[in-house]
């Protein structure tokens, strides 16, 4: 389930391989040949759980990998460890064929109309780069949300702060002990702060390569809090552990009902 230390590593890892490469061909399966099938790749970013590649005719591709995507390199001509009915974009170099398989969005952005800047505008600031401050993200939050939003979705709204996905928002409140019904106009602004400069330190710790991990415990018993654990005892008071589909999305939430 890619996050935003994920995606930035993703950034890093495709800036290393594509920047400077002319590409000699790319696709769009059930799209005309894209515009920028010829063009040198000029830069490869990410913000929150959006990685940007930028081309040197101004064209901008925004690809969100959702909770299935994901990409894969290949020696041209190697036959894919994915259907080819799954991938939604492959960009080709010379001997390189790169592939993303089954993204939520892939969206062409012209250098006039509607823009890479007016995209990236309308996220929050990145967890994982920009480090705001606190205040700066309660004043966002004060303007965007109304007090009775749920905090599963206060930490999953990207125009709050963009990288936190499903595992950070359920390990985030069970670090700060916050439950994950509670509504934002009833915390404090010490719990609001904390629970962002926790968000910012998960994801910090986890740009390096290896699974991602939120607990360092050397017991052995586990590398995440509460994530994936439903019905397994909490470590920290022994409870057992609650999942369910949470929020404006419904999406899996795993919490301690004793610690939170």
């Amino acid at each position: 389930m890619p996050e935003g230390d994920t995606i930035h590593k993703l950034a890093t890892f495709l800036s290393d391989a594509l920047v400077g490469q002319r590409l000699v061909g790319a696709r769009l399966p059930g799209r005309a040949i894209p515009a920028f099938a010829q063009e040198r790749v000029l830069r490869v970013t990410s913000k929150g759980k959006h990685l940007f590649i930028d081309f040197e005719g101004g064209i901008s591709l925004r690809v969100h990998l959702g909770m299935y995507g994901s990409w894969h390199r290949y020696p041209a001509g190697q036959a894919w460890q994915k259907p080819a009915h799954r991938a939604t974009l492959i960009l080709s170099v010379p001997g390189q064929d790169y592939v993303c398989f089954s993204a939520k969005e892939i969206e062409v952005l012209a250098a006039h109309g509607f823009t890479r800047r007016d995209r990236t505008e309308r996220l929050g600031p990145d967890l994982s780069r920009d480090a705001p401050s606190p205040e700066s993200l309660l004043q966002r939050a004060r303007t965007l949300l109304a007090p009775e939003t749920e905090l599963v979705d206060l930490l999953l709204d990207q125009r709050i702060a963009s990288g936190i996905g499903n595992v950070y928002k359920s390990e985030v409140l069970f670090l700060e002990r916050c439950e994950p019904r509670a509504r934002f106009g009833d915390i404090s602004e010490e719990t609001f702060a904390a629970l962002y400069r926790t968000a910012e330190r998960l994801l910090l710790n986890n740009l390096g390569g290896g699974p991602r991990i939120t607990r360092t415990d050397d017991d052995g018993r586990g590398i995440l809090w509460v994530y994936g654990r439903a019905g397994k005892p909490c470590f920290r008071c022994g409870t057992s552990l609650l999942r369910e589909p949470l929020g404006q999305h419904a999406r899996s939430t795993y919490w301690c009902p004793t610690c939170q």
